[in-house]
């Protein structure tokens, strides 16, 4: 009877031995961190992986993820120094560095990225609300980003929080609905001054080489003539001089061939002249 009773006691300690032997250690991952609490409050944390102990039933463990953590929201509206409102939609990456801080502070990553967001939110407004657009979206932006990672984390750190934010980035960066219509009319209509401002530009210099060719035209016709009329002239003279050096030769040889040239001309088929017998003009057709 009592060998009976024995045997269920017995795996009744050893059940209840194997659970608080269960309960009584942990193993902690690389990637993890660990508070252990008794009854609520901090007793220590542990970073080191491996097999850890702790008082059963007594203390309990949280556990941190002591990776880089993604931290993003939902976009949201900043208003520029040049009063444009721009839809932010940003995301930071952050980490536990004080896991005691942490759960002293915030208890949960949900309570973190809360603070985080409030933070970030904070400097986004303080340095864009003292930029243009254009210096946001472009030249400046890098340079802006780096200025919120600093001052936000140092204000996590006044905060002792027991988290580091390590960068703060913009995702996307858009002008709000209502006002996307008015830009992109702005935009259409810059560009069209901009092209009729080319386009004047051009009739103007096309106007200017045109007058130019014109210049240019008159310069080369004007020359060419005078050319022409030195070499006509040049010619005339030469040709004059060779029919007086010609005439003086034989002054009846030359009368007779301007006499025929003249016949040529004037005696055609449709030609009527009326002339007395005795004229000049019939000299060389005479039988005499």
């Amino acid at each position: 009877m009592v060998k009976g009773i024995g045997a269920p006691i017995l795996i009744g300690i050893l059940v209840v031995g194997s659970y608080i032997g269960l309960d009584s250690a942990y193993i902690l991952d690389q990637n993890q961190q660990v508070v252990v609490v008794e009854f609520g409050k901090l007793v220590r944390t542990v970073k080191e992986p491996g097999l850890h102990f702790k008082v059963p039933f007594i203390q309990s463990t949280i556990y941190y993820d002591n990776r880089l953590l993604d931290h993003d929201v939902q976009p949201t509206e900043i208003v520029t120094k040049d009063k444009r409102t721009l839809v932010m939609d940003n995301f930071a990456k952050w980490r536990i560095i004080n896991p005691e801080r942490f759960y002293m502070r915030l208890k949960t990553e949900a309570v973190a990225r809360d603070r985080i967001k409030d933070i970030i939110y904070s400097e986004l407004r303080l340095d864009f609300g003292s930029h243009t657009l254009e210096e946001i979206v472009s030249t400046h932006r890098d340079q802006l980003m780096k200025q919120v990672t600093k001052r936000s984390n140092s204000k996590a750190n006044d905060l002792n929080m027991g988290i580091e934010i390590v960068d703060v980035r913009i995702k996307r960066a858009d002008l709000p609905p209502e006002n996307q219509l008015a830009v992109f009319n702005r935009m259409r209509e810059e560009r069209k001054r901009i092209a009729r401002q080319w386009r004047s530009e051009g009739k103007e210099e096309a106007q200017k080489i045109r007058a130019l060719t014109e210049k240019e035209k008159v310069i080369i016709l004007a020359e060419a003539y005078k050319k022409e009329q030195e070499i006509r002239g040049e010619g005339d003279a030469k040709s004059i001089a060779i029919t007086a050096e010609a005439f003086g030769k034989d002054p009846d040889f030359y009368t007779f061939l301007r006499s025929l040239e003249a016949y040529k001309t004037s005696l055609t088929s449709r030609s009527t002249l009326i002339l007395t017998q005795n004229s000049p003009f019939l000299k060389y057709m005479s039988l005499q």
